[in-house]
């Protein structure tokens, strides 16, 4: 665990475990006047995948972008992460693998694994049952703090795609195999050289290192994370009053994987963008005259981006073409 750790080292980080606490320097990482900023997270049923399928190195990943994209949105930089695994029965193996995809959730977020917490609970989790949450801090300087206060109607959203599910809605998705009789070692309906579950442990996006560069340009108005309740229930939580936004479900990808969940579940669009990202991982919301310079540096950094619709002066989320634009 040590070297897995130390590998996640960074400015200002002590990755050194063993103690009783972990430190960070915050002056070290380059900050002058910084407001932190803390989150936490947990995987969700995804976990289900990951122990019936025995494979454990990928929800380590899911575990730290679930909560350092959650900081992003306010502007802040990823400092420092801990992480807490409880299990039934320790399983060394197993428990490897996700501290493993903990540090390299860390190594792509540029935050510093310094502590964690590991807790052998007989009586409270079956055997070969574990479950993960995550904590992580962030710092921002006062006068970077994002907080969608400066968003206006005629403003540009922006869509950065989702690598897949993400880590939300899997009770769905597992009554969806359930219903096409399908096992995680079947392929996968939408991609025939990919087991299931292999596909449905894809990891979630992190979103780090494509949006600190513009986030310290002071490009970015507001961002939404989208987990659970999908683009209709998140991306309101960062609208200022009376505004809300319209956007072209024909302008991004239809992941495969949802429409194959849309058909197999039978629900409408409505449903699907309350529920999943449906292909959407991040928004991003900037001066219409920014747009295209972010777009394109997104697209640089590897990441799959557009412009997706408009802020308008109405509460709410108001998708166009969705029921057509999503089909399998």
């Amino acid at each position: 665990i040590k070297p897995l750790a130390k590998s996640t080292s960074r400015p200002g980080g002590n990755v050194s475990l063993g103690g009783f606490g972990g430190f960070f320097d915050v002056k070290a990482a380059g900050f002058k006047d910084p407001l932190l900023v803390a989150a936490t997270d947990g995987v969700g049923t995804k976990l289900k995948i990951a122990i019936e399928t025995g494979r454990h190195d990928t929800v380590g990943i899911d575990l730290v972008a679930m909560c350092v994209n959650d900081l992003l949105v306010q502007g802040a930089e990823p400092l420092f992460f801990l992480d807490y695994y409880a299990s039934g029965k320790l399983d060394v193996n197993a428990a490897r693998d996700v501290v493993a995809g903990i540090a390299e959730g860390c190594r792509q977020s540029g935050c510093a694994l310094v502590g964690g917490e590991t807790a052998e609970l007989p009586g409270l989790y079956a055997a070969k049952d574990y479950d993960l949450a995550g904590f992580t801090v962030g710092a921002v300087e006062r006068d970077a703090v994002i907080t969608g206060a400066d968003i206006q109607a005629g403003d540009a959203v922006i869509g950065i795609a989702s690598s897949g599910v993400h880590s939300n809605g899997y009770s769905l998705v597992r009554k969806a195999m359930e219903r096409a009789g399908l096992k995680y070692s079947d392929p996968a309906p939408w991609n025939k050289d990919q087991l299931l579950g292999d596909a449905l442990l894809t990891p979630t996006k992190i979103y780090v290192k494509a949006l600190l560069p513009l986030m310290r340009e002071k490009l970015i108005k507001g961002m939404a994370h989208i987990t659970g309740g999908g683009l209709s229930e998140n991306i309101p939580r960062v609208m200022p009053d009376g505004l809300g936004v319209k956007i072209d479900a024909s302008r991004w990808q239809f992941l495969p994987v949802f429409a194959w969940l849309k058909d197999v579940t039978g629900i409408d669009a409505t449903e699907m963008a309350r529920t999943f990202n449906c292909g959407i991982g991040m928004v991003v919301i900037c001066d219409a005259a920014n747009k295209d310079k972010i777009v394109s540096a997104l697209n640089v950094a590897g990441e799959k981006a557009s412009v997706i619709g408009e802020v308008i002066a109405q509460d709410g989320v108001e998708i166009l073409g969705a029921e057509d634009a999503w089909q399998s």
